[in-house]
């Protein structure tokens, strides 16, 4: 039995960090033409089937991360999960919403160790898109660009009926990761920044992406952990690290420190407040972290089978599971705060 789970372990390890290996390897996938006939049939969001998550459709798992009182929480929370589609002998350029092997991995990866570090701070809200296959970054210019702007378009119509429909108003958590981070930062601009919606943002919460600090122009990064009204962004590369291809990638960019949450350059264990782990499991004290120019650099975090890690460099699919107590203790703090500056409204 203890070989049985330990292979399960393994398995459940591969799983979460298994994107990553396409990031560090050569593009030799295969594709078709992006064309009008290919392209999956566009979601209607006004239908409860076409979102992932609702406030009223939480899976069980979900649920366990969940506000046990969630009609009393004041603000939401819209989340676009990162890509998932990635086999290279995958040859569509986006995946339908009625993809259940996607959408397998919509709910039981990302939401479920993602957006569940903000399920405590408001409802959330999580639309299936038609998300761009991996190669739409590598093939940007052979038809990745169209991908892209086709799962924009979902992403948008679905933050549009949100509006429309949920929104009523309140306080709103914008969270991406990776792809989800492509189309959160778009929305950031096209609806918040200089506009009058901005005054509902608590935070947005977009790492796994190369953003800089002055990506907006009226919404601000933010340093200080109580801050409100602005964005942070990190990406997590093991200590003394750097993307394989090009060593300046990031550098530049925004780069939180998603521990102290202020212009701290290095932690250390007991500042580490969790590591949320595939078995469903918080590891505390788990990892230290050195900020460097563009990139969260973490040690091997402690945590069953972590020698296994020992061999990633690239800690990207972790962005926001390696500090999922911390964000979501954070996420809280900056709700709490924000709701106290608008006198409970």
């Amino acid at each position: 039995m203890k070989i049985i789970n330990k292979l399960i372990s393994v398995k459940l390890l591969f799983t979460v960090f298994t994107v990553v290996i396409f990031y560090n390897c050569k593009s030799t996938y295969k594709t078709q033409e992006f064309l009008q006939e290919n392209i999956p049939p566009k979601p209607d969001y006004t239908k409860e089937d076409s979102w992932a998550v609702l406030p009223g459709k939480y899976t069980e798992s979900f649920q366990e991360y969940a506000s046990n009182n969630i009609d009393t929480l004041k603000a939401d929370v819209f989340y676009v999960y990162p890509t998932l589609i990635s086999d290279k002998k995958d040859i569509r350029w986006n995946a339908p919403i009625t993809d259940k092997e996607q959408n397998e991995k919509v709910l039981n990866k990302a939401v479920l160790m993602q957006a569940s570090a903000f399920a405590t701070s408001g409802k959330v809200y999580v639309p299936f898109y038609r998300q761009a296959h991996l190669r739409s970054y590598r093939l940007f210019d052979k038809g990745g660009k169209e991908a892209q702007e086709l799962a924009y378009s979902d992403v948008r119509s679905a933050f549009q009926v949100y509006l429309e429909k949920y929104n009523n108003g309140r306080p709103i958590i914008m969270v991406g990761h990776s792809q989800g981070t492509t189309h959160t930062s778009r929305l950031l601009k096209e609806f918040f920044d200089g506009k009058p919606l901005q005054k509902q943002l608590i935070a947005a919460y977009i790492p796994g992406i190369r953003i800089k600090a002055n990506t907006y122009t009226t919404i601000p990064a933010m340093n200080v952990p109580n801050e409100t009204g602005g964005f942070v962004s990190w990406n997590t590369y093991k200590r003394n690290k750097y993307p394989k291809k090009d060593k300046n990638w990031y550098k530049g960019s925004l780069t939180t420190n998603p521990i102290t949450w202020d212009n701290t350059k290095e932690t250390n264990l007991s500042e580490h407040k969790g590591f949320l782990y595939t078995n469903g499991k918080i590891y505390k004290q788990a990892l230290t972290i050195k900020i460097t120019d563009g990139l969260v650099w973490s040690t091997n975090p402690k945590f069953p089978l972590r020698f296994f890690m020992s061999f990633l460099k690239n800690y990207h699919a972790g962005d926001i599971n390696l500090f999922w107590q911390d964000i979501r203790e954070n996420a809280k703090l900056r709700t709490n705060t924000y709701l106290l500056k608008n006198n409970g409204d």
